[in-house]
C-alpha cells in the first residue's frame, strides 16, 4: 500500500515562493523551508527531489501567477494597452504592502544566482523574465493592430521598454511608495518615448 501524501502540493509551493521571494535563493535555508512549508528535510526530498528543484517549481509558480494576473487585468480592460497600464499597477503599486518583496522575484533571483553557483536556475529565472517580455511585445503589436500604437514602431524594442520601466518602478517602490507619483510614472511610461 503506497502512502498517500498528507499535503497540498500547490499551498507548499505557494509558501515554498513567498520564503523564496522574501529571503533569496541563498538566504533560503533547508531549515527556513522546513519551518515555512511545514515539512521535514526527508519529505521535501521525496517530494522535490531537493532544494533547487522547489526552488524551480516557486520561481515557475511565481510566473504563473503573473501569467494570470496580466490575463485577468487584459480581460477587464477595453483595450490592450489599458490592460497593461492596470497590470504595471497592479504590480507595483499593489506590492507596496502585504507582499514578501516589492521586487519581482524572477529579477531579484537573476541578480543573486550566477553561473558560478547555480547555472541552471540562473538560466530559468532568465528564460522566464524573456517570456514575459515576449508576452509584452504580443500585447504591443495588438495594440498596433487596434491603432493604439503606430504600427512603425518595433515592438519587441518597446516591450524591452516596458520590462526595464517594470524593474525600475519596482526597486523604486521600495525607496518611495508615494503612490501619486508611481501611478505619473505609469502613465508617462507609455507618452514619451520611445512610444511616441
Amino acid at each position: 500500500m503506497s502512502k498517500v501524501a498528507k499535503f497540498n502540493r500547490e499551498e507548499v509551493i505557494d509558501k515554498a515562493t513567498n520564503l523564496y521571494w522574501s529571503k533569496g535563493y541563498h538566504g533560503t535555508s533547508m531549515r527556513n523551508l522546513q519551518t515555512a512549508i511545514d515539512l521535514r528535510p526527508g519529505s521535501i526530498y521525496a517530494t522535490f527531489g531537493s532544494k533547487d528543484n522547489l526552488f524551480k517549481e516557486s520561481i515557475n509558480y511565481y510566473a504563473d501567477q503573473t501569467g494570470e494576473l496580466l490575463q485577468t487585468c487584459l480581460a477587464q480592460s477595453a483595450s490592450p494597452l489599458t490592460g497593461l497600464k492596470l497590470f504595471i499597477r497592479k504590480l507595483v503599486i499593489d506590492n507596496l504592502d502585504g507582499k514578501p518583496s516589492c521586487m519581482c522575484m524572477i529579477v531579484k533571483s537573476i541578480s543573486e544566482l550566477t553561473e558560478a553557483d547555480n547555472k541552471e536556475l540562473l538560466d530559468e529565472a532568465k528564460r522566464l523574465l524573456a517570456n514575459v517580455e515576449n508576452k509584452f511585445s504580443e500585447i504591443i503589436t495588438e495594440a498596433m493592430g487596434q491603432g493604439e500604437i503606430d504600427s512603425e514602431k518595433d515592438a519587441p524594442e518597446l516591450a524591452s521598454y516596458i520590462q526595464v520601466q517594470i524593474i525600475g518602478l519596482r526597486t523604486y517602490a521600495r525607496v518611495n511608495n508615494n503612490e501619486e507619483t508611481i501611478n505619473k510614472f505609469i502613465d508617462e511610461i507609455f507618452i514619451g518615448s520611445p512610444f511616441h
